[in-house]
């Protein structure tokens, strides 16, 4: 099934049920009014809303109404955690290299993971607001999960069986704050804002065999100002699954309902398949030419991001967003 949320006067907003090609929806109010009770109570609720997205996509839905990505916040609007993991080695091979610093062999071996704001998500379609061009605005596409409980020590397999839902991030980095925090070493602030995400958030079979050993094998489409940049693939070439991920985040403390873990800028070694973020534009020219000479985004520039099927048609709807002053 695929759930979003709707804005309304509230923070958390309206969970509404929509249709799988993403034409219509229906609220969710008679079985909850908000995700995070889904997801407290998945085994009692899901299935009422399975029900309820089985009568909506027969046309049997008599409140059915047309679906409207633009109304849309994050599918769950704030989460008790935001994890996000670093799982395409290439993409940390490529920054490194850029820079002539050498990959730690413990990278390989361990995911590189930080704990992100989760209290203020952006909806899919909202402006991202910027104080200043200045502190080098890049998007992240990315794949993310979000999570039932999964209890302290799981093993990367039982993790998997703690997914209960995956949707697409655009995970905001402002780059030039970034060397600073980092030589802190105490991890990102600043340098994070709000993360978007896609307007619908899907269960694992609405993707069928795509979904395969804990990794989406999807196309993931990032168009910047209405020019294709990436067209990466989120599967064969991540190198921590998602089992793995959510493992090392509960190594030590349990996960609980309503946690969201990402995949990371999704990167790939065959350079034909463009860039999930600017920064790997950038460090790839750095690599060829010495030097990079793509610029970060500007204020008004947009950047879509999108996932299809097999049959052409949007899996998750489209982040679209635009740069604006914050003021």
């Amino acid at each position: 099934m695929k759930l979003a949320t709707y804005k309304d006067a509230s923070r958390d907003g309206q969970l509404v049920v929509v249709s799988r090609d993403l034409s219509t929806a229906h609220y969710a109010t008679g079985i909850a009014s908000k995700l995070q009770q889904v997801l407290d109570d998945w085994n009692f609720m899901s299935p009422q809303l399975q029900d309820l997205y089985e009568q909506l996509n027969n046309g049997k839905s008599r409140h059915a109404f047309p679906f409207e990505p633009a109304q849309c916040m994050a599918p769950l609007p704030r989460a008790y955690q935001w994890a996000d993991g670093s799982a395409f080695i290439n993409h940390v091979e490529l920054v490194r290299k850029a820079r002539h610093a050498e990959v730690p062999a413990s990278f390989y071996t361990d995911p590189l993971m930080y704990q992100g704001g989760s209290d203020d998500f952006l909806g899919p379609c909202d402006d991202v607001l910027v104080a200043s061009e200045a502190f080098g605005i890049d998007f992240e596409a990315e794949v993310a999960v979000i999570t039932g409980d999964v209890p302290m020590g799981a093993s990367p397999e039982q993790a998997l069986e703690g997914i209960r839902l995956v949707m697409l991030a655009n995970d905001w980095s402002l780059r030039h704050l970034i060397p600073d925090e980092l030589a802190k070493g105490f991890g990102f602030v600043q340098s994070k804002p709000a993360t978007a995400f896609s307007p619908v958030a899907i269960t694992l079979d609405e993707v069928g065999d795509a979904w395969h050993q804990g990794r989406l094998h999807l196309t993931l489409q990032s168009s910047w100002n209405g020019r294709k940049v990436g067209m990466c693939e989120a599967g064969p070439e991540m190198t921590f699954h998602f089992g793995q991920l959510i493992a090392h985040l509960c190594k030590t403390r349990n996960v609980r309902a309503g946690s969201i873990v990402g995949s990371g800028t999704v990167s790939n070694q065959d350079w034909s398949h463009g860039y999930s973020c600017i920064a790997e534009k950038r460090a790839i020219e750095a690599i060829e030419g010495g030097q990079p000479k793509t610029d970060f985004m500007k204020f008004g520039d947009t950047i879509r991001i999108e996932a299809k099927g097999k049959d052409g048609q949007s899996v998750f709807g489209a982040i679209d967003q635009k740069i604006a002053i914050a003021v």
